[in-house]
């Protein structure tokens, strides 16, 4: 009668099993099945992240720029230059400004507000508020000493703002390239003398006229001794700003070389407040009505002979 047991079926042998128990030291081979082979890992796709959210590749790339200590340098005639000077917090504007009006010895503004990190956005934007400001103030000013005389018709002066821009603008961009040459040119000279980048120079003229927006305002008033007032303080603080900035650039050279640059530095800036002053918001002259009075004709009698 045939076997009941399965030749196939799995038996155990217990055998083999107290034999290992007997003899723990010897060797044991364990043979798998080849056919079988460990699953594989699927393949990670690039830009993959284990958060489950892909990286952006430009925030990346900007990573491994940082990473690396490597910045991409563009020409300074591209739009990619200039965009970099626009990238500031507000915060850091407001701060900047405060420190433009109100300096403290020994501050250079440089290494305390920019920190190698100079902008145009606020300069931009205090020289294009200056501008309508000084054009405005201007207008009404013009406006009040004129108020209530008969022969007086308003017309508004649209060509001050096109001058006032011409000479905020042209102070704010052609002063800082002038100085940036001559200390580029002295520390060719003197090798010892600390250097400012024309971008760095630019963004501390621009900061400096913050503290002209206030004082234009109230040359509205028609005061001169309020006008004059307001001029020599914003001439103290901002002439300060800019001493202070640059005696560092300067300090190691001839004293008269120190002088000519500094007295150059708080003239110019003199001569732009005195100036739009002078031009925008000067004392009119009178009016002269020429009355129409008949002329006295005079006959002389004839003397008859």
């Amino acid at each position: 009668m045939a076997s009941n047991k399965d030749p196939f079926q799995f038996q155990e042998f217990e055998e083999a099993g107290n034999l290992l128990e007997a003899n723990r030291d010897a060797v044991t081979i364990s043979i798998e099945d080849e056919g079988i082979k460990p699953e594989k890992q699927p393949k990670r796709a690039a830009g993959y992240s284990p958060g489950g959210e892909d990286e952006d590749p430009l925030v990346s790339d900007d990573k491994e720029e940082l990473l690396s200590g490597q910045k991409k340098s563009v020409p300074f005639w591209t739009f990619e230059y200039y965009q970099q000077y626009f990238d500031i917090e507000t915060h850091h504007v407001k701060e900047r400004i405060i420190g433009s009006v109100r300096p403290w010895p020994m501050k250079n503004f440089i290494h305390v507000y920019l920190r190698r990190n100079p902008d145009l956005y606020g300069p931009f934007w205090i020289c294009t508020t200056l501008v309508f400001a000084i054009a405005i103030s201007g207008n009404i000013s013009n406006f009040l000493v004129h108020l209530g005389k008969p022969n007086y018709k308003y017309t508004p002066e649209f060509r001050k703002v096109t001058i006032a821009a011409t000479a905020i603008f042209s102070y704010a961009w052609l002063v800082p390239l002038a100085l940036w040459g001559v200390l580029l040119w002295r520390n060719n000279k003197v090798m010892n003398l600390v250097s400012y980048s024309f971008m760095e120079i630019v963004c501390v003229y621009g900061y400096s006229l913050a503290i002209y927006i206030p004082a234009v305002v109230l040359w509205i008033l028609p005061y001169e001794w309020l006008r004059w007032c307001s001029i020599v303080i914003a001439l103290c603080l901002s002439g300060s700003v800019l001493v202070m900035t640059f005696w560092p650039a300067v300090r190691d050279d001839h004293p008269k070389v120190i002088i000519a640059i500094l007295s150059a530095v708080v003239l110019l800036n003199a001569l732009l407040a005195v100036g739009c002053k002078a031009y925008f918001f000067s004392k009119p002259e009178p009016i002269l009505q020429v009355e129409n009075t008949p002329a006295a004709v005079m006959i002389k009698p004839t003397s008859s002979t």
